[in-house]
């Protein structure tokens, strides 16, 4: 079995300079989306025709199991499958997708080849209430498909036809082939329909049959924002039937949005306008507040994550607090019990067993031992303008309010550094160090006043 989906079009409804395959759904292209269900039916060969924007979408999908096929001339969906047809082989299946179909799934895709077997041409239809805008099915007296014809082109007799094609079939290679060599352009847009072909595949005696969507959301295509949009809700809601169904408390199904792979063990938790990206796992019993956003995580067991907290490129093990409004960034690893406070952002380090950062403070570039306190806005200097410099803090050590640790500096364990330290040498472990001002008060000293008439 191969695969052609088409991908030539330029989208002018969509207002965009971004080609119309490449728009986000989910967090990815359109054209991802239909390239995933492809792959999942392990074709031997996909090949996607491009048109407007080719490049563009070339080095943005950076497929190199995909062969891409360039259709200069946008003359309809015949000719475009017909510049695909050189790459294929006459022994094989040819499965026909379109690039801004993104739902399409891998089950519906499995029956549709099953009907088609190996000499049936295999038609995906539906019945929709409102089928304007769509090509419609026309059958004989016995319930055989007879011909498509589009909408432009049909009587107002076959208007009233509520079901519709799809554009997505499954054909022989060879009498494709035939077929596409034989269509015209006779027609009001002037365009060489792939529609045509079955009219030819009738007349040949080849069986057509049909085959419904799992879904009507599978064969939605997209031609504006305001479509986009629609489909963006239809597939979030469905993950969030997924996962609901798997066991995840969604506080509202309907606030929520996976853009990429979301992996929940038991009892996990999710408040509302909560984002995932990339690939999240979620231990047994994880809670996530509302309003945060992780990317690329792996939350341990029993970790509660307050709202409006941002996770990227980080793990933690068990029992770990984090926010509200914290932040970690790509490199941090946190063990099991660490807390993560309000207006905390970490990066690139790491934080061992039951120590905690919990108010106004930034560590970068350090490692961070256990049972380490943290005090209010502490920071790690890491950054010299050309170089970036690892701290290194104890077991147990105390690191007192408003302190400054210009790396690279060692804290040793079980050492205390005093409010409002400035660190530039390595603590002793076990000792207070304090690094202030001495204080002094001034009597009979006075504040200076404003002049009269001020």
């Amino acid at each position: 079995m191969e695969v052609v989906i088409l991908a030539a079009g330029q989208g002018k409804r969509m207002r965009s300079v971004l080609p119309k395959v490449l728009q986000p759904l989910a967090g990815r292209p359109l054209l991802a989306h239909v390239l995933s269900s492809a792959r999942a039916l392990g074709a031997r060969q996909i090949c996607v025709v491009y048109g407007h924007g080719g490049e563009a979408v070339r080095s943005r999908l950076n497929a190199p199991d995909v062969v891409w096929v360039e259709q200069s001339q946008q003359l309809g969906t015949g000719h475009a499958v017909q510049q695909a047809m050189p790459c294929l082989s006459d022994e094989s299946q040819v499965l026909v997708l379109y690039g801004d179909v993104p739902l399409i799934g891998a089950h519906t895709l499995t029956r549709l080849m099953d009907a088609a077997g190996r000499d049936r041409l295999a038609l995906l239809t539906v019945k929709l209430d409102d089928p304007v805008g769509y090509g419609r099915i026309l059958r004989d007296g016995a319930g055989r498909v007879t011909r498509i014809v589009e909408e432009k082109d049909a009587t107002s007799d076959e208007r009233h036809v509520h079901e519709v094609n799809t554009g997505i079939l499954v054909a022989p290679a060879a009498k494709l082939r035939d077929w596409l060599d034989r269509i015209g352009n006779d027609n009001v847009q002037g365009e060489y329909y792939l529609t045509d072909i079955i009219g030819l595949a009738v007349s040949d005696g080849v069986e057509v049959a049909t085959v419904a969507p799992d879904d009507v959301s599978e064969t939605l295509g997209v031609n504006s924002k305001e479509q986009l949009s629609a489909l963006e809700r239809m597939f979030q809601a469905s993950v969030a039937h997924r996962l609901m169904d798997a066991g995840v408390t969604l506080i509202d199904p309907a606030r929520l949005d996976v853009r990429g792979e979301l992996v929940c063990g038991c009892d996990v938790e999710i408040d509302v306008n909560c984002v995932f990206e990339g690939r999240v796992e979620l231990g047994d019993g994880v809670a996530v507040g509302a309003n945060c956003v992780l990317r690329d995580v792996r939350i341990g067991n029993g970790t509660r994550i307050a709202p409006f907290s941002h996770l990227d490129g980080t793990a933690t093990g068990q029992a770990c607090v984090l926010g509200p409004f914290a932040r970690t960034r790509p490199g941090t690893v946190l063990a099991n019990g660490v807390h993560i406070g309000n207006f905390v952002e970490i990066k690139n380090s790491n934080i061992a067993d039951d120590s905690k950062a919990n108010h106004l403070s930034y560590i970068g570039d350090a490692d961070v031992g256990m049972r380490v306190n943290i005090g209010a806005g502490t920071i790690t200097c890491n950054y010299d303008g050309a170089n970036k410099y690892r701290t290194e803090i104890g077991d147990d050590a105390f690191i007192g309010s408003d302190t400054q640790l210009v790396a690279p500096v060692r804290v040793g364990q079980g050492a205390t550094l005093g409010a409002g330290t400035t660190l530039t040498r390595d603590a002793p472990p076990g000792q207070l160090t304090v690094s202030r001002a001495r204080q002094q008060s001034h009597a009979g000293w006075a504040r200076p006043a404003k002049k009269s008439g001020e």
